[in-house]
């Protein structure tokens, strides 16, 4: 792209009060954004308001600097893993599957190693969740993305804390190394920061095989309006959403609101009734998204061939062997968050002793410590 047409796109992006539907119907009016540029007030008029047709007629502020920035970030672009791309709605590389949306992103930014291929979209798969999952939450969520990245799958999510970390870091993890996207990481910020700061690692991790995807231009803070609005991406670039764990409302449920609409299939975990974060899970459920129990469950319903060797996804998690348990102790704790009071009735163990049997289970990861004083059961993948 030359400096005079990516001017141009830049300046459609920051123009006050056009959005991306006015300026889709710019694009079909005048075609490319130079062009657009280049009409008179009356021509504008046809299309737009007098506010923004008089906003397209000055340049924004912020355009020098921006284009400076994004010239400096595109040239710093480095070999595979370090690539930096810059895609319109006009590249014959836009992503089909983003077209069909109502709002699809004037412009994307992609940082990694591997490409929006039509091929590898088609076989994409969204996790989304809670931010504060229980602990089996973000083991389920883990496993559920290396199955499906061993199968050859591209998990898609959102870089956040909590079920979007574990999804990306699964898919990682079960990633072969001849599949080029194991993950795509869609963000709310500009792609030269990372945010949370904490997923920096992370989001180093992603580059080497996969992608950060970004429809903000470069330099756009953490704004908390940008992380519901990404949502339509993380469904838009998956043939189906899987939620792990959501309370009632979230973020999540908005992504699979947006799957729903978009015709895709929305996939559901269940959990326990007394987890706040199961409820949106089972409100989806009881909406018509499928109860899945194994990555096998979500891979049948696409059809999409299982892994060929190792990791089985039909086998996602199980549960701690009965050696494991020779006091009984997990037996009565059961998967539902419970009390060290409850467990003291349950097993008849004195308080002072279950506490040192809960934290040597807690050691070994059989059980995880939540909030209120309970306790609760993990299966492992």
């Amino acid at each position: 792209m030359d400096p005079q047409e990516l001017t141009a796109w830049l300046r459609l992006t920051l123009s006050h009060g056009v959005g991306n539907a006015t300026a889709r119907k710019l694009l079909a009016a005048f075609g490319m954004p130079q062009a657009i540029f280049e009409q008179p007030l009356p021509a504008l008029l046809q299309v737009v308001t007098p506010a923004q047709a008089r906003a397209l007629q000055t340049p924004p502020p912020g355009l020098d600097e921006l284009l400076a920035r994004t010239l400096q970030w595109l040239q710093d672009s480095g070999p595979a893993a370090q690539k930096h791309t810059m895609l319109t709605l006009g590249d014959a590389a836009y992503p089909a599957a983003l077209l069909t949306m109502e709002d699809p992103p004037l412009v994307l930014y992609t940082l990694g190693a591997g490409t929006l291929s039509a091929a590898q979209l088609d076989r994409s798969i969204a996790i989304v969740g809670s931010r504060n999952p229980t602990a089996q939450g973000a083991q389920n969520a883990r496993a559920f993305a290396k199955s499906f990245s061993a199968s050859g799958l591209t998990v898609v999510s959102g870089l956040a804390l909590g079920i979007d970390g574990a999804a990306h870091e699964g898919a990682l993890d079960g990633a072969d190394p001849q599949h080029p996207l194991s993950t795509i990481a869609v963000v709310g910020t500009g792609l030269d920061r990372v945010y949370p700061s904490r997923h920096l690692a992370l989001a180093h991790r992603i580059t080497q095989n996969g992608l950060l995807l970004s429809e903000y231009p470069l330099g756009t803070p953490p704004l908390a309006a940008n992380f519901p609005k990404r949502n339509r991406l993380i469904a838009g670039l998956s043939r189906g959403t899987l939620v792990v764990e959501a309370a009632q409302p979230s973020g999540s449920l908005i992504t699979a609101r947006l799957a729903a609409e978009q015709g895709k299939e929305v996939f559901a975990i269940p959990g326990s009734i007394h987890a706040p974060q199961s409820r949106g899970c089972h409100a989806l459920i009881k909406q018509g998204a499928k109860l899945v129990e194994s990555a096998q469950d979500v891979l049948e319903e696409l059809h999409f061939q299982s892994a060929p060797c190792g990791l089985s996804p039909s086998d996602t998690t199980h549960t701690a062997p009965d050696h494991a348990d020779p006091d009984g102790v997990l037996a009565a704790l059961g998967f539902d968050p419970a009390s060290l009071d409850a467990l003291v009735s349950r097993t008849g163990i004195d308080a002072a002793t279950l506490q040192v049997r809960l934290l040597e289970l807690e050691l070994d990861g059989l059980v995880a410590r939540l909030p209120g004083g309970l306790f609760q059961r993990v299966a492992h993948a």
